[in-house]
């Protein structure tokens, strides 16, 4: 909130923020510098936006669209990995955008005979006492979202799951490369790129409320085999062949 705040006082001509915690503080900050956002889970909801099609005020970007996909990452673990039937998610009650993804994870778990164990982590002191808990409700798979606080401790959650044997599902392919085990999602590139589009829109002299909230174009799904093997797991040649990326 305090970089918010000074970037708002200089003042500069547009701020860009990353994930929904940064998009808040700027929000706070200011009313009238544009703020351009890259890769928000549900901006609508978390109050960045009046509506996706007309954001109605200084603020416009995209959206990772990370709820809409519940259901797209259960059915992908689960083609992966088909003995999963208790997940674990990792969410952060701090970030104004996962209450939409308990609602989706509650609505579609059950449609496909799974049942969801909610790992909540507000801080950095909480993940070993979260993670402990959770393991007492033996969960054999477990995702995530990219939570900017979570993947700050990415290398922590990677190696507690390779530790305890506990297949991963991610949000963005860098933590499958970081040795997670696979990913689905917008890819955060591309969404990078097309906000910059933005910036140079702005500083044209386009309103931020006149910019539509951008949607994801391209998903990549992305597998590490490496950690499959030291998971014990043997990926099924279905889910390969749907891979944009496998790491060997």
């Amino acid at each position: 909130m305090a970089a918010a705040t000074e970037l708002s006082r200089l003042p500069v001509d547009i701020i860009v923020t990353s994930g929904s915690e940064a998009t808040e503080a700027a929000k706070q900050a200011t009313t009238t510098i544009p703020i351009v956002m890259a890769g928000i889970g549900d901006p609508v909801r978390a109050g960045f936006v009046a509506s996706l099609a007309h954001p109605g005020g200084n603020i416009t970007g995209n959206t990772i669209l990370g709820p809409e996909l519940a259901a797209k990452r259960l059915q992908l673990l689960k083609l992966a990995v088909p003995t999963a039937s208790r997940v674990a998610f990792l969410w952060n009650p701090d970030n104004p955008s996962h209450a939409a993804y308990l609602d989706e994870w509650k609505a579609t778990a059950p449609a496909l005979g799974m049942e969801v164990l909610f790992v909540a982590v507000r801080n950095s002191d909480e993940f070993d006492g979260a993670f402990a808990a959770m393991m007492q409700g033996r969960p054999d798979a477990f995702t995530m979202t990219a939570d900017p606080l979570h993947q700050l401790h990415i290398g922590w959650i990677i190696g507690f799951l390779a530790r305890n044997r506990l297949p991963g599902m991610y949000q963005v392919r860098e933590d499958v490369v970081a040795g997670g085990l696979m990913s689905y999602g917008a890819s955060l590139p591309d969404l990078v790129r097309r906000a910059a589009g933005y910036v140079h829109k702005i500083l044209q002299g386009t309103r931020p409320a006149d910019l539509p909230v951008e949607q994801p174009t391209k998903f990549d799904l992305a597998v590490n085999l490496k950690t499959a093997k030291a998971l014990g797991l043997t990926i099924p040649e279905p889910f390969l062949l749907l891979a944009d990326e496998v790491i060997e």
